[in-house]
């Protein structure tokens, strides 16, 4: 038998409080008399009125009262320290394989992307508006894969996959950044190709260099501006719960869902902003080639017809890859998502469409075909002179 309960400091008159010897469901029941409702505690021998824990100690004797606060809590949560990324740990058999294969692309894709770099800075010949994009643009794709592609292959060795939440704010405000100014400048691509054929003798007068640094300044700040603000959204409530981020790097849609505070508004206004970037960006690149389709349809020889198009070819190309992926992932219902085709298709665009963009316009564009053999065979004049 229990001892006799401690008579409350403040309990109403004709308020009596005892407790049955019975146990149900590995708890104690508390009941009150005049219609109280039966109260449940869950630490046997410990017993709650008006917010007060009641803790009973029994001797061999005597039994004596002690009353100890006790914090209550609403949920049991924690808050989150660190996340861990789910990434291809459901795929333990792929583990190598997967890492061997991507290992090689990220390799091929640097080295590309730099080998286009290189070209376009050492052959002066390509000194023109055009290849100084291409330039920034494999710049920008060489720090977006280098913000994902080593973690990710970090991870796939390691049998730890946390990553800190200053870490993972850092890793999504750069893949934002570059994400976005990767749009911007693609839609910027598609404006100088616009110029070139419908303005052909004004090009170099519209695009001047003092022109173009400041469009690639305004493209990069406007792409990073809307990662401040999405990056600040995100992270602006603490993480509690789980820490289980169901992807490969930190990405908008499964951090958001580790949030403690109400995300649908936050969701919304970056959705907005998404349908922004993503969609005003394709937008103005199709209207761009709206334009240059109507001047190459009014150029009277065949030849010169598919040389134009021909200029225009691999940047249409990576539009299409690009914006199809961005438009898969981001402007979607937040409900319609499902993880493993969220890093399937994820993958494909970190993975595969940096490797297509050297690929493509080092293999389509003649000029840089021709600047790289140039290059090439200056190279090896050099070496067999010393």
């Amino acid at each position: 038998m229990l001892p006799a309960p401690c008579k409350l400091p403040s309990a109403p008159v004709g308020l009596s409080l005892w407790a049955h010897s019975a146990k149900l469901d590995s708890v104690y029941r508390v009941h009150r008399h005049d219609r109280d409702p039966v109260y449940r505690v869950h630490d046997p021998g410990v017993y709650q009125w008006g917010g007060i824990s009641m803790t009973f100690v029994t001797g061999e004797n005597d039994a004596a009262c002690v009353r100890t606060p006790e914090k209550q809590w609403e949920n049991d949560t924690r808050l989150v320290t660190e996340f861990v990324l789910v990434g291809f740990s459901n795929l333990p058999d792929l583990r190598t394989t997967l890492f061997t294969l991507f290992f090689l692309t990220y390799l091929v894709t640097l080295s590309g992307n730099v080998t286009i770099i290189t070209i376009i800075h050492v052959d002066r010949t390509l000194h023109t508006p055009m290849y100084c994009f291409l330039a920034a643009l494999s710049l920008s794709e060489t720090c977006y894969t280098l913000v994902i592609i080593p973690n990710m292959l970090a991870h796939l060795l390691m049998e730890s996959q946390a990553i800190s939440i200053a870490g993972c704010r850092a890793q999504m405000f750069f893949f934002l950044g570059l994400g976005c100014s990767h749009c911007f400048l693609l839609t910027l691509m598609g404006y100088d190709r616009y110029v070139a054929i419908c303005y052909p003798l004004r090009y170099l007068v519209i695009m001047r260099p003092t022109v173009c640094f400041c469009l690639g300044a305004l493209v990069f700040c406007s792409g990073f501006s809307v990662a401040v603000i999405e990056t600040t959204m995100i992270f602006s409530s603490a993480f509690c719960g789980r820490d289980r981020v169901e992807h490969f790097f930190c990405d908008i849609a499964p951090v958001l869902k580790l949030s403690c505070s109400e995300s649908a508004g936050k969701a919304l206004v970056i959705f907005f902003l998404s349908i922004l970037v993503v969609l005003v960006s394709f937008l103005l690149i199709l209207l761009s080639y709206a334009f240059i389709v109507a001047a190459i349809l009014k150029i009277p020889s065949a030849a010169g017809r598919r040389k134009a198009f021909s200029t225009c070819a691999a940047h249409l190309t990576v539009v299409i890859v690009h914006f199809g992926c961005a438009s898969i992932i981001y402007l979607r219902p937040r409900s319609g998502g499902n993880p493993d085709e969220d890093r399937l298709v994820a993958v494909f665009y970190t993975v595969v469409t940096p490797l297509l963009n050297p690929v493509v316009y080092t293999l389509r564009n003649r000029e840089v075909r021709v600047a790289l053999r140039r290059t090439l065979a200056r190279s090896c004049r050099f070496l067999n002179k010393h």
